[in-house]
Formats: structure tokens, C-alpha cells, sequence
């Protein structure tokens, strides 16, 4: 029989060990380290326990193209129109902006009280995530339009003056910069104490968190998709069109598959499935088999340039066709779809993140849109009173166009 003494020291060494596992994961529920939240590029976290889903829209004065970034049930974003918002999740208002200088392209990422972005003024910015402070900034020699990694109190990021940048998150210190042959529009994927990205030169890197090269790989073409990084395996595409499975060791070649376009959408990853999915200029969305680039299923969404984001057996991807799609991560079949500009109005959307059952987007035309997928309903588009009122002209138009043929033929 097991003394009580016993049961004693076995639940406090059961205390002991799940301690530090849930200090762990409320650290990584606040945070969000890399674009898309994570190197399977998921985009999702669990909604709050006290969060209620609700569709709205909030209007800037340029164009969003990046992927927002959520922390604590904020949402932290740029536009182009040179300002940084955080807004409230539950319903869009605003909690603070922050101006900068330049056109902001990158998504941002947030990581303890901090959150951090590029913009094309060629600073890289760190503010405070409750107020909007600025902590500090770095200026590169060019503009900047890659994403960011964070890892271990470092920040990672590409700039156009051909640079891939380490820098100190705590006092925005450099502490090294490696040197390609031109642009680094790709989003860094920190793995294993390397870091992996792509550069306009043609070449898919990887170099040490010390910054001393570990081997390149020449692609030919422009890399501009961002690395997702899943067992020892790097994924990427290329703008001529080959998306590559790289060995992270060696970088030797796994497998390629040719979309025959342009591919700038970096992959999402669902090692459960075995299943990577990416868009392409091509027009389709495409399901691969991560193991050996066998095809699975591609559907025709229009052009895209964004990453899917995974919400459950489905998959939600932003087109350049200025619609949301949810599809069915298996078949590929449309479950719901959103186009608030009704064909006539139509803007691209960039990388869209989900929510619990919330999925938010930024689009071409300068809106976020939050739309509630257990409702399958997004917010009054500002475009239903435009096409309402093309509608009406177009109906008076007849009407008039009626009655003066009908008062020639009374006259003949």
C-alpha cells in the first residue's frame, strides 16, 4: 500500500514539472516571435476564454499588404500610410497609432512588453505594446520590407541595402549584419540556433546566430517567400516559380515542384497531415505533400501573394481577387467566402490571422476586416452604398430611358 507520504512527494514533484509548462505557455500565448506566429507559418492562436467574436472594419489612409500580429487581445498592424496601429480584438477601436517616416510593408512581432516592425524610412522600430512608446529604433541603409524573427533576446530582420541585420532587443544595439548580393525582402526563420532567409541575389541562406555563413543555395531567381522550418526541412519559393524543400544541415535539395509563376506566399505548414499549402501567381492555392512535393489538390482563388493561415480542418487564404477564402484543408472546397468590394471594388488582401473563430485580414484598400466564421459574417462593406447607388442609377437610367420610348411611340 503507498504511504501517504509517498502520494506527498509525487504530487509535489507532479507541481514541480507542470509548473514551468504552463509558465511556458502563457509566456507564448503573449507573445508572438515571428511572422505568422510560428516556423509552421500557422497564423492562429487560441481565442481568450472571455473574448467574444464580433465582425467590424477599421479604415486607414493607405494600403495594408502584411500580415498582422496579435498579442493579449490586441492587434498590432502597419499601413501605408506610415503609421502603426494597436487595436482593441473585440471590436476594432483604436488604442494608440505611432507615425514613422515611410510606407510600412512588414508584419510586426511582439515579444514581452515590446513590439517591433521595419519601416521603408530604413528604421527598424521597437515600441511599447501598451502605449505606443517608442523604446528605440535602428536605422538601416535602405528601406525596410522584411518581416522579423526574435529569438533568445536577438531580432532578426532583412533590409534593401542587401543586409541581413542582428540586433539587441533591449537597447536596439547591432550585434552583427551579414552581407548579401542584393535586396532581403525574405522573412528570417531562426531553427536550431540558425537563421534562414532568402535574398533578391537568388540565393536561400543560412547563417549562424553568430553571423558566419553555414552554406547558401542558388535558386537562380529572386527569393522573396519567407522559410517555413519543419524537422530538419526548409521550404521555399521562388519567383521563377520552383518551390524547394531544402535539408537545413547541408541545404542540399529534398524535392522541388514547378508552379510554373511566380510564388512570393510562403508555406503553411500542417505536419498532422503531412500537408503544406501556398499560393502562387498562377492563380491557385496548392496542396503538397511535405514529404515528397506530391500534389494533393490545387483550386483556382486568383493570384496569391499572401500565406494561408490554418484554422482547424480548414484553411484561410487572401486573395489578390479581393476575396477571403475558407477551404477545407483535405478536398480544397470552398467552406465560406468573403468579397466586400462585390467584384466592382475589389482589393487585394494580404496574410490573413485567425482567432479562435475570428479571422482578420488587411486589404488594398486600406481596411482590417475581422470576420466572425462561426456566423459566417463579415462587416457592412463601405462598398454596399457605392454598388447600391450604381444600382440606383442604373435602375433610373432605364426607368427614364422607358418613358421617353414610350412617349415616342404615343407621338408616332
Amino acid at each position: 500500500m503507498i504511504g501517504k507520504k509517498k502520494i506527498f512527494i509525487g504530487f509535489v514533484m507532479l507541481c514541480l514539472l507542470a509548473g514551468p509548462v504552463s509558465i511556458a505557455s502563457a509566456v507564448s500565448a503573449a507573445d508572438w516571435p515571428m511572422f505568422q506566429n510560428n516556423l509552421d507559418h500557422t497564423g492562429y492562436i487560441d481565442e481568450a476564454s472571455d473574448f467574444t467574436p464580433e465582425a467590424w472594419l477599421f479604415k486607414t489612409e493607405g494600403s495594408i499588404l502584411s500580415a498582422p500580429a496579435i498579442a493579449n487581445k490586441l492587434l498590432y498592424f502597419g499601413s501605408t500610410d506610415g503609421n502603426f496601429y494597436a487595436l482593441n480584438l473585440d471590436d476594432g477601436t483604436k488604442v494608440w497609432d505611432y507615425s514613422t517616416e515611410g510606407n510600412i510593408t512588414t508584419s510586426p512581432v511582439v515579444s514581452g512588453d515590446n513590439v517591433y516592425f521595419g519601416s521603408m524610412d530604413s528604421y527598424f522600430y521597437a515600441l511599447d505594446k501598451k502605449n505606443g512608446d517608442s523604446v528605440w529604433k535602428y536605422r538601416t541603409g535602405n528601406s525596410i520590407e522584411s518581416s522579423p524573427a526574435i529569438k533568445n533576446g536577438t531580432i532578426y530582420f532583412g533590409s534593401d541595402d542587401q543586409r541581413l541585420y542582428a540586433v539587441n532587443t533591449d537597447n536596439g544595439k547591432m550585434k552583427w549584419e551579414f552581407q548579401t548580393g542584393n535586396a532581403v525582402k525574405s522573412s528570417p526563420a531562426v531553427y536550431n540556433g540558425t537563421v534562414y532567409f532568402g535574398s533578391d541575389d537568388g540565393k536561400v541562406y543560412a547563417v549562424n546566430d553568430n553571423g558566419s555563413k553555414v552554406w547558401e543555395y542558388d535558386t537562380g531567381t529572386a527569393v522573396r517567400s519567407s522559410p517555413a522550418v519543419h524537422d530538419s526541412v526548409l521550404y521555399v519559393g521562388t519567383d521563377n516559380g520552383n518551390f524547394y524543400a531544402l535539408n537545413t544541415k547541408d541545404g542540399s535539395v529534398n524535392w522541388t515542384y514547378e508552379f510554373n509563376d511566380t510564388v512570393r506566399s510562403s508555406a503553411l505548414l500542417d505536419p498532422n497531415d503531412n500537408s503544406l499549402f501556398v499560393g502562387a501567381n498562377n492563380g491557385n492555392v496548392t496542396c503538397l505533400d511535405m514529404r515528397d512535393g506530391t500534389l494533393k489538390w490545387s483550386v483556382n482563388t486568383g493570384n496569391v501573394k499572401s500565406t494561408p493561415a490554418l484554422m482547424g480542418d480548414n484553411i484561410v487564404v487572401g486573395s489578390d481577387s479581393g476575396t477571403v477564402y475558407v477551404l477545407n484543408k483535405f478536398s480544397g472546397k470552398e467552406d465560406w467566402s468573403y468579397s466586400p468590394g462585390y467584384y466592382l471594388f475589389n482589393s487585394p488582401f494580404s496574410t490573413p490571422v485567425v482567432y479562435g473563430d475570428d479571422i482578420i485580414a488587411g486589404a488594398g484598400d486600406g481596411s482590417m476586416y475581422a470576420l466572425d466564421f462561426t456566423k459566417k459574417a463579415g462587416p457592412t462593406s463601405i462598398y454596399l452604398y457605392y454598388v447600391s447607388a450604381i444600382v440606383i442609377v442604373v435602375l433610373a437610367g432605364l426607368i427614364g430611358l422607358k418613358v421617353v420610348r414610350g412617349r415616342r411611340n404615343k407621338k408616332e
